[in-house]
């Protein structure tokens, strides 16, 4: 029928009519989305590297509202309006004419980068232009990167938008954030060339498993199940920084990671679960295989790592091809409703992923989570994705029409949302078919263990001048019996503390959790039980106590603003009225400033001696009770030493020991007890 139609023109007016189409697709007036304008200086054509200088101009009246090119001029509906530095990026995505962008906010020297607030998404300097040249649909990693952020983590924040390139049209693009490490972004210390001693050598990292492309050097290499290779680079430190002692701690941990998963290792001591963030990996593997992609584990997949804490999986990044999606083109048609694709015989991944996966104890907590999802109101749930997918539809579908026009595809996208739908229906439906049974895990007893204290933002002088110097949180067991501490951690970034093993608390007692060990203890005279890292925020900040595998014990995310009672910066702090009390109501809570004093409870003193103190060697240690652990500490609360024990009488070598000042806690049934020792 078609081509009976055009047999009857003339080939002049044929040119002519693709012509038309072609400067019809360019001529962007107006749109409900934002509008961006990027003009090269000289009009130079945008490169792999380096960065070309740049104009970039975005226009955004708000939301609802148009906006048009003509307001390019106008300061009042310019979002932004400064120099930037642009390039292409991506590896098989330059195959296609639309490009994908990153470019950095500069200053007006286009040296200095630019801190900036774009779209209403947090300051930053580094940014992408996504133009989805993989996705038919527009759609597909929007939909992942929203859905993982509605299950609680980060993903890259992104906003739709139409491109203007030196006055040519190039269609519909996700400004997004660029992975790095950021507060507002990925949550992780940034680790220096220096750090190369304990505890700075343990954060913080960014990791992702990926091909190399462009120069990248592999700095590592694991192997999935099927013996293929997997290959794993640094994105913090940058490979060019990175040294041999940093590579060989965050690889040495993912090897731990294979090691422990393959062996089925539970223990929250030194198994898998004292390794990893078992939610975040949970979280990230329910993203990638409801998506079905097939890139998943072994390309573009990102882990991150802070200062003393575990490995964390994730943000979750280029699932274009997903949902049915492929590299049609290149005759490759991977993503199905019924693989998992940690063993797909396509691309797998590490084996850990699949040892994980098989783990009796992983599976069971994968599909509670997954269950969870599907619940009414949550994010996997049917009608709640639906809604989601034909409002976001809805939002681009004037700018999909202009996009499909000027790069000549196939406008229809109601069938293509239909497509969608109906995957996500058919892969719902397999992956609960095909997902162990949850029961053993449901409902899981967690201990008694409550927030009590938060000092978030403490009031400085002249002998205490730095505020972050002087935070701590108090924890307390308000149960009956007592608590095995071990593996309890606080889950999620921004603040890193897991008890060390064999630490218990008692029926009512409490424990101090410091930034600063060392001022702590000059202020109120005695020592915290654990020094944590990272600084609390002075605004909000959610704080999470979970078990090993991320059971829920105590969750508070508290505020500087009304109605949590004032305690920023004043000389108070947050205290819980009474522990009856639900802690994550902000009326349950009041500003004290009591004077804080040590946490032992005196009816459970019992007997503890050390021998020799100054100890150059062995240091012998008796206690009135059984010993179930020691810890050692430094004096920035830095854990040094772990030994195990159950005897009342232990010995500890302390031979390779930096002379100094030290703190040994000594834990029994009574409770834990600190003590000072001086080293030779």
């Amino acid at each position: 029928m078609r081509g009976g139609f055009f047999r009857h023109i003339a080939p002049q007016a044929i040119l002519l009519l693709l012509l038309s189409v072609q400067m019809t697709g360019q001529g962007l007036t107006d749109s409900n989305l934002p509008i961006v304008i990027i003009s090269t200086d000289g009009s130079l054509a945008i490169q792999d590297e380096p960065k070309v200088k740049a104009t970039m101009k975005i226009i955004d009246r708000g939301p609802g509202l148009r906006n048009y090119v003509t307001d390019q001029s106008n300061p009042l509906y310019l979002n932004y309006s400064g120099r930037i530095g642009i390039e292409l990026r991506g590896s098989s995505s330059q195959e296609s004419p639309k490009k994908n962008y990153g470019f950095t906010t500069r200053m007006a020297d286009d040296v200095t980068n630019n801190n900036v607030s774009l779209l209403g998404m947090p300051e930053e300097n580094d940014w992408i232009l996504g133009g989805m040249v993989f996705d038919t649909a527009f759609i597909r990693d929007y939909f992942c990167h929203s859905l993982s952020k509605k299950m609680g983590n980060y993903a890259s924040r992104a906003a739709y938008c139409e491109v203007i390139v030196n006055n040519v049209y190039m269609g519909l693009y996700m400004l997004q954030e660029k992975l790095k490490a950021d507060d507002n972004r990925i949550d992780v210390i940034k680790i220096g060339k220096n750090d190369n001693s304990l505890p700075a050598l343990t954060g913080g990292y960014i990791s992702k498993a990926d091909k190399l492309t462009g120069g990248d050097k592999m700095d590592w290499r694991m192997y999935s199940f099927q013996n293929s290779p997997v290959d794993y680079i640094h994105e913090l430190p940058k490979p060019e920084d990175a040294t041999a002692t940093q590579t060989s701690y965050i690889s040495g941990e993912f090897f731990k990671l294979e090691t422990a998963a393959q062996n089925n290792d539970v223990s929250v001591v030194n198994g898998y679960p004292s390794l990893i963030d078992v939610p975040s990996f949970i979280d990230y593997m329910i993203v990638n295989e409801f998506a079905a992609n097939p890139d998943a584990y072994q390309y573009s997949t990102y882990f991150h790592k802070d200062r003393n804490g575990k490995l964390r999986a994730g943000p979750v990044w280029d699932l274009d091809l997903s949902f049915g999606n492929d590299l049609f083109q290149w005759y490759m048609d991977r993503s199905k409703t019924y693989l998992w694709y940690f063993e797909d015989y396509y691309n797998n991944g590490s084996r850990f992923w699949r040892d994980l996966f098989h783990n009796s104890t992983f599976n069971c907590y994968l599909s509670r989570r997954w269950h969870e999802l599907l619940k009414p109101g949550m994010p996997l749930n049917g009608a709640v994705r639906e809604a989601f997918i034909d409002e976001t539809a809805a939002l681009i579908s004037e700018a999909v029409a202009r996009d499909c026009q000027r790069w000549n595809k196939r406008a229809n996208q109601a069938e293509r949302i239909a497509a969608i739908k109906a995957f996500m229906q058919a892969r719902a439906e397999w992956m609960t078919a095909n997902l162990g049974s949850y029961s053993a895990c449901i409902n899981v007893s967690v201990p008694h263990l409550t927030i009590t204290k938060i000092n978030y933002h403490p009031q400085t002088s002249s002998e205490f001048p730095d505020s972050d110097a002087l935070e701590f949180i108090e924890i307390r067991n308000t149960g009956t019996s007592q608590v095995n501490l071990s593996g309890v951690y606080f889950q999620g970034t921004g603040l890193v503390y897991s008890f060390p093993a064999g630490a218990t608390l008692g029926p009512g007692l409490c424990v101090i959790l410091a930034s600063n060990a060392t001022v702590f203890q000059s202020k109120y005279g005695f020592s915290p039980f654990g020094q944590f890292t990272r600084h609390l925020s002075n605004s909000t900040e959610s704080l999470i106590l979970a078990d090993a595998f991320g059971n829920l014990i105590d969750s508070i995310v508290y505020a500087d603003v009304s109605p949590w009672p004032n305690a920023d910066g004043n000389g108070l702090y947050l205290q819980l009225r009474d522990i009856a009390l639900d802690n994550s109501l902000p009326e349950s809570w009041e500003a004290a400033d009591r004077v804080i004093t040590s946490v032992e409870n005196p009816a459970g003193n019992i007997s503890i001696s050390l021998f020799p103190n100054p100890v150059s060697e062995l240091l012998i240690i008796h206690a009135g009770a059984e010993i179930s652990n020691i810890s050692l500490y430094d004096m920035h609360g830095t854990i040094l030493l772990s030994q195990e024990c159950q005897d009342m009488e232990t010995t500890v070598n302390l031979s390779s020991l930096a002379p100094g000042t030290y703190i040994i806690r000594i834990f029994t049934a009574e409770g834990s007890y600190p003590r000072m020792i001086v080293k030779n």
